[in-house]
């Protein structure tokens, strides 16, 4: 259970369900309401109806989906954010619109997603997952943009677009950034990432939590607000200078160097999950402490959970530095609370200095 809740014995999470389908709303009520510390206060048909309720009966939480009739699931949201801003878990279809949908909903404000089942019976085996999302997503602070990211690639890398020929573009990374993100991680991406510049000197590999089939789409929103190109991972291909690589949904991203000890590659794993989830950070920095040493920058953005924590502390070991997202910008700060409490991170910082520290970092590592 999150620790925000852990001192009240007797407070329970209040939950506004906004669906279109009446099976899907009673499944859902059925789910939540067997849970001791949830509790479902009111339903919605539509986005217009969770607008409306959100006022009203004032949850501490709002399960809503995405497809609905007069107004979706996006529209309120964002009417949500601006009218009163409340912890919102997306409730989305596996499909590819879906996908673009949630990341869209996640960069609105929301806290988190679930894909949505095909079918009740495969509701009932994500009842658990579900539950935590609502009890972390309790325990969030939604930030609320004032503007969305809307520059294109063609006015962020002028630099790139002057020399597609660049031997940097081609260059294996001397010098690796590893950033770790969970609940309200795809938020501080998109605010991160746009500002690190077009000549940065590392690697970078993005492992955030989320389901394959979303972190292709994640990448793709990614590289159009960023200076440098950012894709997601495939199996073998070469960590290099200035790429940003992103980890898989649903696979561990592993670091190993290449035979003959020549060049560092990445590749999918599908190992058990760790910390529940997969990909988990931890997993990529312990592959990768071994390897870059002090060359090895690790940041850790918000999210729930302690996942980077024990990989830090081995990184940190191994001479790297440690950055860490500060509470105030975090939505959830459990991850980065989890290394700062260790006392392993070098670093804490609001999301909008980051990127200078590893700016900053990735030249002065080459630089030695």
């Amino acid at each position: 259970m999150p620790e925000c809740l852990t001192g009240s014995t007797h407070k329970r999470v209040s939950v506004l369900i906004a669906d279109d389908s009446v099976f899907m709303r009673h499944m859902l009520r059925r789910i939540l309401g067997r849970h001791p510390r949830i509790e479902v206060v009111a339903e919605a048909r539509d986005g217009l109806e969770a607008i409306e309720k959100n006022q009203q009966v004032m949850p501490d939480v709002v399960v809503l989906d995405v497809e609905m009739p007069r107004v979706d699931g996006l529209s309120a949201l964002k009417v949500m954010m601006a009218q009163r801003p409340v912890p919102v878990v997306m409730f989305s279809s596996l499909t590819h619109k879906g996908a673009q949908v949630t990341l869209e909903a996640l960069s609105a404000g929301a806290v988190d997603f679930l894909p949505k089942p095909a079918s009740g019976f495969e509701l009932d085996t994500a009842a658990e997952e579900l539950c935590r999302k609502v009890l972390a997503a309790a325990c969030a602070k939604p930030r609320v943009r004032e503007e969305l990211v809307v520059a294109n690639r063609e006015a962020v890398r002028p630099s790139q677009q002057a020399e597609p020929s660049d031997l940097k573009a081609h260059r294996e990374a001397g010098a690796l950034v590893i950033i770790g993100a969970s609940a309200g991680g795809p938020q501080a991406l998109e605010e991160l990432v746009p500002d690190l510049p077009g000549d940065l000197e590392s690697g970078v590999i993005v492992c955030q939590h989320m389901p394959a089939g979303f972190t292709a789409s994640m990448a793709r929103r990614l590289d159009t607000v960023s200076a440098l190109p950012v894709r997601e991972a495939s199996d073998g291909e070469v960590v290099r200078a200035g790429e940003i690589l992103v980890a898989p949904g649903g696979y561990h991203l592993r670091v190993f160097r290449s035979e003959g000890g020549k060049g560092v590659r990445v590749s999918r794993d599908n190992a058990p999950p760790v910390h529940g989830v997969r990909p988990a950070v931890d997993v990529t920095l312990e592959d990768a402490a071994s390897i870059y040493g002090k060359r090895l920058m690790v940041v850790i953005l918000s999210g729930m959970g302690s996942d980077g924590s024990r990989g830090a502390k081995k990184a940190k070991e191994s001479g790297a530095r440690v950055i860490v997202q500060d509470e105030s910008t975090s939505v959830v700060w459990g991850m980065p609370r989890a290394c700062y409490e260790l006392g392993i991170s070098d670093k804490m910082l609001p999301i909008d200095q980051i990127a200078g520290e590893i700016a900053a970092f990735s030249h002065s590592a080459l630089a030695h």
